[in-house]
């Protein structure tokens, strides 16, 4: 991913600023979060739900070392830069921050989303990060279709296990 691109971001505060000049003009800021390794329709149905319920979409974005804390030491099969501009080749992503985490609470307490969008995977009770987006104004919501799409259900229909 070229460094140029200036709707990435590895750096929280760079694209805090540029929403608090965008905050209001736009619509709602939404906030959506994940590995997307490997991308498949239900990421994608999944994006345009969190995209659809407001005017700036920003995905934050798993870097490597975390993506493979959560997935295991075979992945991600993307890197992170690859996997962020594949992101912002969809119209409905207007920006990526790559972040290192366990969760996206520190994420949300400093961008201050209005909504924090999470797969069907969860329920609104069940996210981690709830508390926190409750605790400054943020609404929790679950979007996408059913979770029947895996990008480790995919890698593994590619090259099972022997």
């Amino acid at each position: 991913m070229s460094t140029a691109d200036d709707r990435y971001f590895s750096e929280i505060n760079s694209l805090s600023a540029v929403l608090e000049k965008r905050r209001g003009e736009s619509g709602p800021i939404v906030l959506a979060n994940g590995c997307f390794d490997v991308m498949h329709v239900g990421h994608i149905r999944y994006l345009k739900a969190a995209a659809s319920l407001g005017g700036i979409l920003v995905v934050a974005l798993n870097d490597d070392i975390s993506a493979r804390r959560l997935k295991g030491e075979d992945r991600p099969i993307f890197c992170e830069s690859e996997r962020a501009e594949i992101l912002l080749a969809l119209d409905v992503v207007d920006y990526v921050l790559l972040f290192g985490e366990g969760t996206v609470d520190g994420i949300i307490r400093i961008l201050r989303p209005d909504f924090h969008a999470k797969g069907t995977d969860y329920k609104v009770e069940t996210v981690p990060e709830l508390e926190t987006a409750r605790s400054v104004g943020c609404e929790t919501v679950i979007v996408g279709d059913p979770k029947d799409h895996s990008s480790s259900e995919i890698i593994y229909r590619i090259r099972p296990e022997d």
